[in-house]
């Protein structure tokens, strides 16, 4: 089983954003697999749609580090652990900038990333961005285009972008693993026709009934695999575990442990955006979680 951890980033986390490093290689040691960033562009404080189905946005989401800036700092300060995002909300960046971002951190991690994408569900943040929300799947499928242009050919042409040179490629050939988001009909079939992996979610507490629900799903995205031609077996599977204040190490290891059996997943990604306020406590609970699945 692979294990890994969401980087600080958000809420008190993010303002001992000096100490990401610290907890990259702290975590890296105990033994972690992979560590993880998110996307949050704003925090509207009266949001069109709320968080989870709520009305209400997370006081955490009001402070955010930027993604690419944590993740560069963790990729530069390990060794062996993937580096991903887990999701970036794909539409609001401009394809070619974010070709280029996500290259860049390839080539700095020495070949260690996992490119997470995701079209989020926040119409605030697509204003901020001034990008229509109507055209969110759209423009997914625009940017998977774009970045396997920018990432596989050379002069690189596509859409209404003038021709240009792109020399400097991924060191992961023919390009870093894309893993997609989502739970929706249509983002089931993206993940079967165009990705190298699935991210769905579980939530702890409550995971009894959540098995189910993911092994319903990856099957439709093993049935769109087989109707675009792909081998479903090459499509990897990363499990966030979104855990709430107040739950201990003890009962995340536990629901990782059920839900593996039910599932058979093999990889998982705990974010401790709620579950600790400082970098030494995410480091501890990190490492009671390692202690308990290895």
């Amino acid at each position: 089983m692979k294990i890994g951890f969401s980087l600080p980033q958000f809420g008190a986390q993010a303002r001992a954003g000096a100490q990401v490093a610290r907890f990259a290689r702290e975590v890296e040691f105990a033994g972690a697999d992979s560590l993880w960033v998110g996307d949050r562009w704003i925090a509207a404080t009266r949001p069109t749609v709320g968080y989870a189905g709520l009305s209400t946005m997370p006081e955490e989401f009001g402070s955010v580090l930027d993604p690419f800036v944590v993740l560069t700092a963790a990729a530069v300060a390990t060794e062996r652990v993937r580096v991903g995002t887990n999701v970036l909300v794909a539409p609001l960046y401009s394809a070619v900038g974010l070709a280029r971002s996500l290259t860049s951190i390839d080539v700095v991690s020495g070949g260690r990333l996992t490119v997470g994408l995701g079209i989020g569900w926040s119409p605030d943040e697509y204003a901020a961005a001034g990008v229509p929300f109507a055209r969110r799947g759209a423009r997914l499928d625009e940017t998977l285009d774009a970045l396997t242009a920018v990432w596989t050919t050379d002069p690189v042409s596509f859409g209404s972008v003038p021709e240009f040179r792109s020399v400097l490629k991924p060191v992961q050939r023919p390009h870093p693993p894309i893993h997609l988001a989502g739970f929706a009909p249509e983002a089931i079939r993206r993940v079967g026709r165009r990705a190298d992996g699935w991210l769905p979610v579980v939530r702890v507490p409550g995971v009894d009934g959540q098995g189910a629900r993911l092994r319903q799903a990856r099957a439709e995205v093993d049935r769109a695999a087989r109707e675009a031609g792909r081998d479903p077996g090459a499509i990897e599977t990363v499990v966030r575990v979104n855990v709430a204040r107040g739950v201990g190490a003890g009962e995340v290891s536990a629901a990782i442990e059920q839900i593996a059996a039910e599932t058979g997943f093999e990889h998982y990604f705990v974010d401790l955006l709620y579950v600790v306020d400082s970098v030494d406590a995410a480091v501890e609970t990190a490492v009671h979680v390692l202690d308990r699945l290895r």
